[in-house]
């Protein structure tokens, strides 16, 4: 059955209350009655019955946004769901989104309830979205997908012990006919974004009894750049001195981008091409085969600092890129997953599910219009010049994940209101993880500039295998009271065993009115890449080496492995049909987290308030080779040592309006409120004394750095042919912290702001509609990072002065986003 959607936001789940005969429109009544399958092993489940808070978003919500990208479609529908706008280096190539304010990592990602595999492309760099290495929805075509379950609430003990902070839930399309086309393109008003996107859908029914569903989908993006100048060329002075800056190489003024030399801030430009299909064959009426999958292949490049021109002069004079160089940072990228399975009925009891999923993402990184300074100084002489590639490739990353399920369930009648429903189940997933070296050019001393190639000591294959097994019971003692328990038990070939349980109970006083609430624990191993991923980050002014936990570089700096995380999750609302076709849902609650993973602060050997020896000793024990035209160098880890209390509420209130002859509106208002707290701290270790591993910045990219607040208020109004669709959300305020030495931190603030996002779209035939619209219609910019730090940048001639707009703005540094599609259905 298909899911509406209310003003950008499903009233199916508006999760549940027993209303079944609520005053409410037809439309709307049938959403309430739509059938959902996470959260539940309850066959037959309605959303408006389950005890969890469940958001349905169905295909009309998803596709009533800008692009088609499906962590936006979420993002502007879901508020607790917040996207990654901007990233570093690599994350600029594969954003990412979180849940409930938590970590990437610990949302759990289903395709037709099936684990799906995580991206090789860990988030390194700081911000609210560090460590990300979960699934890469982009490389789900928008247009496969049927509707999406969003379980808002912890569920370790159902579908594994990293889902945390709930599960997303993608249903793939499985008509076995009809078909549609969708041609969409935009661009941002203040220029640059240029985006366009063709997406084809096809049902067949190849043979009697199968279905088979096939989307396409080529999408493409261009760079954007909202940077300020970069003060490394202006004719100003330098410091003190009385010599301009640009004296030094005074050639610059003539460059075509002059003064905005560094284009680093900005979108990367990326093509993107996927393909996915869902097909199934009922054998028999108790036997059923099925099939999905999904492949993609994505180009992305993103811009990296600009380098001045004497920063590469050889041993004779001479400066080969006498107006400096732009490096870009290029991904080329594979991704694809498969599940096949059987499925049926035993005896007309045993309802069981054998399925086997395998995915795997590869990932190369090239460095582009680049240079290796001391390979060309050491292969110069006095009278001839030296060499260096332009392009590099600087390895590849690889992550893959096998999992094979067994599900089984059962109903007994116990005598009971409903019968109780009894579900067991097996896991075995093996995951695997792979650094590749670079080529030697791009490793040689201190690498390609931008992006040094990765060393033969931060290559290598590691892997990991998990079993496990779970139990799950639903029953109803009487007709009011719904209760739901579930225990899974978990073993680590790395991490040894756990076992985490969850307990659920929903109770309606009446069909206007019903309390729900859930208790649950989770478990969450460190994924292989936070384990062991490995790498030099470097700018114009610094290196960093990324040290792996599991390193012997590590110990030096008392860092032994990583730990598990362990966590408890609270949450208890009520869901209320007051009458006239209003439904309003709210839940609050309360996640710990003990022993969260998170990513230092920079650790410095030199350049900082506070250079530490073991630093630096940990540095040559990894081998790694740094620049020697930096000012500063260190480390940074990722590790154990806080402990973290997030708690929130979230509401949904719906209503609809006929105007008879003028059409309906149909009427919503989400909202989300998300407050992190570091609750412990743990001391450094003895080589790390007199500093901390987890600085003011790491802190404040735990506590306020994603907006505290979110509200959307939506209309939807539609009239014969005519729909216009109207989004008003309010942002609240977020803030981060920085410090270019580690001894003065700055906080930059964005204040509440708020975004209109409006679509106005009509049927030109049966078959043909034409869409318009806008996101952040009156192209709202964030405030501007903290005026002191960007004087300080500039002071001290450093190139980060051309971030003007703080990177975790949620609501990005584009400004206003214009487009139009049109669409084709049969």
């Amino acid at each position: 059955m298909r899911i509406g959607l209310l003003a950008g936001v499903s009233l199916a789940t508006l999760f549940a209350t027993g209303a079944a005969n609520a005053q409410t429109t037809t439309a709307a009544a049938a959403e309430l009655d739509v059938l959902i399958v996470t959260g539940t092993r309850t066959t037959g489940l309605r959303a408006i019955d389950s005890p969890a808070p469940i958001q349905v978003l169905d295909e009309t919500a998803l596709q009533r946004v800008a692009q088609s990208d499906l962590i936006q479609a979420i993002a502007q529908n879901i508020p607790s769901f917040n996207a990654q706008a901007f990233g570093g280096d690599a994350a600029n190539l594969t954003l990412s989104a979180k849940l409930r304010g938590l970590s990437p990592n610990h949302a759990l990602v289903l395709i037709n309830g099936k684990r799906r595999h995580g991206t090789s492309n860990l988030a390194v760099l700081g911000g609210p979205f560090q460590g990300g290495a979960t699934a890469d929805l982009n490389f789900i075509p928008l247009g496969a997908v049927s509707h999406i379950e969003v379980l808002q609430d912890g569920a370790a003990a159902q579908y594994g012990t990293d889902a945390i902070a709930g599960v997303i839930n993608i249903i793939l399309k499985d008509a076995p006919d009809g078909g549609s086309i969708v041609l969409s393109g935009g661009k941002y008003m203040d220029g640059g974004g240029l985006t366009g996107d063709v997406t084809a859908n096809l049902g067949i029914t190849p043979i009697d009894g199968a279905y088979l569903n096939l989307t396409l989908e080529s999408r493409w993006h261009d760079h954007t750049f909202r940077g300020d100048v970069d003060p490394r060329v202006l004719n100003t002075p330098f410091n003190t001195a009385s010599t301009s800056r640009l004296s030094r190489y005074p050639q610059i003024a003539n460059a075509a981008d002059y003064p905005y030399m560094n284009q680093i801030a900005g979108d990367a430009e990326y093509r993107l091409n996927i393909f996915s299909f869902n097909a199934g064959y009922e054998i028999s009426d108790n036997l059923e085969v099925y099939s999905f999958g999904t492949y993609g292949v994505k180009y992305g490049a993103a811009f990296e600092n600009y380098r001045v021109p004497n920063l590469v002069v050889g041993k004779d004079g001479t400066v080969p890129r006498p107006f400096g160089f732009s490096p870009k940072m290029a991904l080329e990228e594979t991704d694809y997953a498969m599940s096949a399975g059987i499925k049926g009925v035993i005896a007309d009891t045993w309802n069981w599910d054998l399925s086997t999923t395998y995915g795997r993402d590869e990932i190369g990184i090239n460095v582009l219009n680049s240079f290796n300074r001391s390979l060309y100084i050491d292969t110069s002489t006095a009278t001839t010049p030296g060499y260096s590639p332009s392009d590099f490739h600087a390895g590849d990353f690889m992550a893959s994940q096998w999992t094979t399920t067994l599900d089984v369930s059962r109903e007994y009648d116990v005598g009971m209101a409903q019968p109780l429903n009894m579900a067991f189940g097996a896991e075995y997933r093996r995951e695997e993880y792979e650094i590749k070296p670079g080529d030697p050019a791009s490793r040689y001393k201190e690498g390609s500039q931008s992006y040094p190639g990765f060393a033969l000591t931060d290559a290598g294959a590691h892997s990991r295998e998990n079993w496990a097994i779970y139990a799950n019971g639903a029953l109803s003692p009487i007709e009011a009271l719904k209760l739901d328990a579930a225990i899974r038990y978990e073993h680590f070939s790395d991490f040894g065993e756990t076992t985490v349980v969850k307990g659920t109970a929903r109770y309606d006083f009446n069909d206007a009115f019903a309390v729900r609430g859930t208790a649950s624990t989770g478990f969450r191993a460190p994924t292989l890449a936070e384990s062991f991923y490995s790498a030099t980050n470097v700018s114009p002014t610094a290196a960093f080496v990324q040290l792996p936990p599991n390193s012997a570089a590590a110990r030096l700096v008392g860092i032994d492995g990583l730990d598990p995380e362990k966590s408890t999750n609270f949450s208890g609302g009520f869901v209320a049909h007051p009458g006239g076709g209003v439904t309003i849902t709210f839940d609050a609650y309360q996640i710990t987290v003990e022993d969260r993973i998170v990513g230092s602060g920079s650790l410095f050997g030199s350049g900082g308030a506070l250079n530490l020896a073991a630093v630096r000793d940990a540095i040559l024990a990894n081998g790694n080779v740094l620049d020697p035209t930096v000012t500063q160098t260190g480390i940074t880890i990722f590790t154990n040592g806080l402990d973290t209390r997030t708690r929130g509420a979230e509401m949904v209130l719906t209503a609809s309006s006929d105007f008879a002859d003028y059409g309906a509106v149909q009427w919503s208002l989400t909202a989300n409120y998300n407050a992190t707290k570091v609750t412990k701290i743990a001391a450094p270790p003895a080589q790390l004394a007199g500093a901390s591993l987890f600085s003011p910045t790491t802190i404040a990219n735990l506590e306020d750095a994603s907006p505290k607040y979110r509200f959307v208020a939506g209309a939807l109004w539609t009239w014969d042919k005519l729909s216009v669709n109207l989004r008003q959300a309010l942002y609240g305020p977020s803030s981060g912290l920085t410090s270019r030495t580690g001894a003065v931190y700055y906080k930059t603030k964005i204040d509440a702001t708020f975004i209109t996002d409006l679509e106005v779209s009509y049927k030109v035939t049966d078959q043909i509609k034409l869409a318009v619209g806008a996101n952040n219609l009156f192209n709202t910019y964030p405030d501007r990072v903290n005026q002191q730090l960007r004087d300080e940048y500039f002071q001290t001639n450093n190139s980060a002065h051309v971030t003007q707009y703080p990177t975790f703005s949620p609501f990005g540094i584009n400004g206003g986003y214009y487009y139009s599609k049109l669409s084709f259905t049969c």
